[in-house]
Formats: C-alpha cells, sequence, structure tokens
C-alpha cells in the first residue's frame, strides 16, 4: 500500500504493520490508523509515527530507554484491557518528541507515553500522573536532570 507522508513523501508499507488507535491520539482523534516509519536510514531509536489518512499528520516519537534508561511506566488494568495486551513482550513504549535546533535542546514527553501492542497492533497515549515525569524532558538521562 503506498502512502504519502509529511517527511517522506510517497512510501509502500506493509498493511499488516498499521497501528490503530481506536480512540485516536489527543487532539487528533480523527486520524486512528498509523505507521511507524524509520527517522533515518542508519539504526537509531527514532521514528515516524505516520498517520496512514492524513499526510500532514506525523509525529517524531522515539524508544524512551536509549535517554532515559530509568524511565517506568505502570499501565492501568483499562490500558492493558482497550490494547489487549496479555503479556509484556506485547508492549513496545515510544515518546513524543518536539524537535528543536539540535538534539540537546529536543524535549521528550514523558508523561504521555504511546503504549502500542506490537502482536495486535493497537496503539494509545496515556496520560501518567507520576511526580518525577513532565512533558517536557531535555534529552538527557533523568539522573542528570535531577543534578542540574
Amino acid at each position: 500500500m503506498q502512502i504519502e507522508t509529511k517527511y517522506s513523501g510517497t512510501t509502500t508499507i506493509n498493511e499488516q504493520n498499521i497501528i490503530t488507535f481506536e480512540q485516536g491520539i489527543p487532539s487528533f482523534e480523527e486520524a486512528k490508523r498509523y505507521i511507524l516509519l524509520p527517522f533515518s536510514d542508519e539504526p537509531s531509536p527514532f521514528y515516524i509515527l505516520q498517520s496512514v489518512t492524513e499526510p500532514g499528520l506525523a509525529f517524531v516519537v522515539m524508544t524512551p530507554f536509549s535517554f532515559f534508561p530509568e524511565y517506568e511506566v505502570e499501565l492501568s488494568d483499562q490500558t492493558l484491557e482497550d490494547l489487549a495486551i496479555e503479556s509484556e513482550e506485547e508492549v513496545a513504549l515510544f515518546v513524543v518528541l518536539t524537535l528543536k535546533e539540535t538534539l540537546e535542546t529536543s524535549t521528550a514527553n514523558l508523561r504521555g507515553p504511546i503504549v502500542v501492542n506490537s502482536k495486535k497492533q493497537l496503539g494509545k497515549q496515556v496520560a501518567l500522573n507520576h511526580p518525577k515525569y513532565h512533558t517536557r524532558h531535555t534529552l538527557k538521562p533523568l539522573a542528570e536532570q535531577r543534578e542540574g
């Protein structure tokens, strides 16, 4: 299947890799189908979460553990049910980035991770109520942020 993307023009995707967000993503509830695309040709923790139906709707996301190895998410029973998660191995976790001029000044939203059941291709952005997580963490480990 071919789709138009925000950053790469026309791209061919495998429909089996489409992630369905039954409730959409907050503020973008109308778009329910997304695909994870590589950020670059080089191996990287960064990806583009691209809407399949809205070419201009894409988020730069990353796996959080490269920059935040202490990051922990406890999923609610409701989230586990919504995403039909049966085991920890099915869970893929991403955080949305706000890119700035440099990687060091870019920020990650640790309060609202995107949780994906990688087996069933279901996704949901969840809101964490944890005092150490905010919507704008610079891309350095949490331990360094506490020291600085």
